[in-house]
């Protein structure tokens, strides 16, 4: 999903990185309120795994590349806003270091992953656990929705981006996007799930506090 440089259009380029740096910057003023030192460790731990997640990637025909997202684990453990900005991290080094991505891009990038990819999961998750409750299959029914949807529209947010830009026709690259990432949103989800479960066995005080918390429209 990462979209290198010479893809977008100058027009693109600029609107993302406005929407991004505006979502971003919101996102950080939010922290600056309400971010616990607790959970400062557990950022760096989150990003740390979704770099090595997003680092194995694939060709997708009539887009760029195609791999898991982490924008709903980072969201349920961490809430939309320290996510956010553990995302935009993970997305900032890989292009920065290994050329994932292009810098000029990097705006669309951040946008896609760390902004869209993040608030889907986020209104999935939150909407559907209120739902269903603290049942344990409702949670993870949620949290794998939640991965699901984040990556579907992530993808079809880039997907608009290159079809706006002319860099592959609209009849391409949306049932080429988005029918391989449909896909990868069924291994996020069982990836994000199987994540959870390891955290819930490990350190379930994180979940609870996450679930019991309201800060920042956090559950």
């Amino acid at each position: 999903m990462h979209i290198p440089d010479g893809f977008l259009n100058p027009a693109t380029l600029a609107a993302t990185w406005v929407a991004s740096s505006g979502s971003v910057g919101y996102g950080v003023h939010r922290l600056r309120r309400e971010l616990d030192e607790r959970q400062v460790p557990l950022m760096g731990v989150t990003a740390a795994f979704i770099f090595a997640a997003q680092m194995m990637n694939f060709t997708v025909a009539g887009g760029t590349s195609g791999h898991l997202l982490g924008g709903a684990l980072a969201a349920i453990l961490l809430g939309p806003w320290a996510a956010m900005l553990a995302l935009t991290s993970v997305l900032a080094v890989q292009a920065l270091v290994f050329q994932d991505g292009g810098l000029l891009a990097l705006g669309a990038n951040i946008w896609n992953m760390a902004v869209v990819g993040v608030l889907v999961a986020w209104a999935v998750y939150r909407a559907l656990a209120r739902l269903w409750g603290q049942k344990t299959w409702g949670q993870a029914l949620a949290a794998f929705l939640a991965a699901w949807t984040s990556v579907f529209v992530a993808s079809l947010m880039a997907s608009v981006e290159l079809a706006l830009s002319g860099a592959s026709p609209w009849r391409v690259v949306l049932p080429a996007m988005g029918g391989v990432h449909a896909l990868i949103g069924i291994g996020e989800g069982i990836i994000t799930l199987a994540t959870l479960a390891l955290v819930r066995a490990v350190r379930p005080d994180l979940l609870l506090r996450r679930r019991t918390s309201d800060v920042g429209g956090a559950l």
